[in-house]
């Protein structure tokens, strides 16, 4: 690894979101990191989601009472809505690499400013 990335690397939370990189390669790496902690920030949730559903799921088994259903709704209240939010995680995550690509956003760049040259044509 070359000392500009380990440069990068070492940045705190603050200077990493202002880093500016100074050529295509440190750009490149920059992006790169960003995707590979956003990974690890999903993959960091959906581990404390499975370990803490399964604490609720073992407590709420112990306190069943004779012949009762573990299958009631309230057992599953936090596992439904915390994995929508998981969900909505890993969306964010993920989808924008599948749907807004480099090749999307040229596409919208060249449209906006095809655009805006119509428009300028009949000031």
């Amino acid at each position: 690894m070359q000392p500009t990335f380990d440069k990068i690397n070492n940045l705190n939370k603050r200077e990493f979101k202002s880093f500016i990189p100074s050529n295509a390669e440190e750009a490149t790496y920059y992006e790169a990191l960003k995707k590979v902690k956003r990974m690890k920030g999903f993959y960091t949730h959906l581990a404390v989601y499975i370990v803490i559903n399964i604490m609720i799921i073992i407590t709420n088994i112990n306190n069943l009472k004779v012949g009762e259903s573990y299958f009631q709704l309230k057992n599953f209240y936090t596992a439904f809505f915390w994995g929508i939010g998981i969900f909505a995680h890993g969306v964010s995550v993920f989808l924008p690499d599948l749907l807004l690509s480099k090749q999307w956003e040229e596409r919208k760049i060249k449209e906006f400013m095809e655009k805006e040259k119509q428009n300028n044509q009949w000031q």
